[in-house]
């Protein structure tokens, strides 16, 4: 074997690990919350020792942060506002919303973990909140950016209302969903929730 193809090899092995102690992470916190989670746990869950967790993340709260992150990137790609050629706006944003909830039940973690994180005061902020906070902003943009295109006639004001308003409506659903499990149908709840979302948007250009 070259020099090359091992390096490939470890960097393969690297990123697999990686990816094997993260999904452990997941189901760690998932059953424990933030304060159950444990390297120990985490290492008996994923197979690999401690000193294989530690080469790639500095400590738990790493881990977290590191989890968040990466269901985040996987959860974004599907914020995209589909094209003029769905139909109208209140279509376009109905196939947006169903999008996101697929893939909040594909890709969970980030918001699962996150809201935890950010519902607790800590004497020192865990890096997963600031994590989380940081990708509620970008999810606030994002969304902003959304509703000024398909509402061009609201001013900044209304669309951050606007904006802050179908963020949150989205967080109690998730809940909602996280609290009675699969008997809560999210997909079907985000386009009602859509739907709810557009009538505002339509009464807010109305006032002005």
């Amino acid at each position: 074997m070259t020099s090359a193809q091992t390096t490939r090899k470890k960097r393969a092995n690297g990123v697999e690990s990686r990816q094997r102690i993260l999904d452990a992470a997941v189901e760690i916190a998932g059953e424990r919350g933030y304060d159950g989670t444990s390297i120990a746990a985490v290492s008996a869950k994923c197979g690999l020792p401690a000193s294989s967790i530690y080469w790639h993340f500095k400590d738990k709260d790493d881990l977290i942060a590191a989890v968040i992150e990466r269901s985040f990137e996987a959860w974004l790609t599907a914020v995209e506002l589909p094209g003029e050629e769905t139909g109208t706006p209140l279509e376009r944003v109905t196939v947006m919303a169903a999008n996101v909830a697929k893939s909040l039940v594909d890709a969970p973690d980030f918001l699962r973990l996150g809201l935890m994180l950010a519902l607790e005061r800590r004497p020192t902020e865990p890096r997963g909140r600031t994590v989380f906070l940081q990708v509620r902003d970008i999810t606030h943009r994002k969304i902003a950016e959304v509703a000024a295109v398909l509402f061009p006639d609201l001013d900044e004001a209304a669309v951050d209302t606007l904006t802050t308003y179908a963020i949150a409506g989205a967080d109690g659903l998730f809940v909602q969903r996280e609290v009675k499990g699969d008997a809560v149908d999210l997909v079907a709840l985000f386009e009602l929730h859509a739907r709810v979302v557009h009538d505002a948007a339509t009464r807010l250009a109305q006032e002005r």
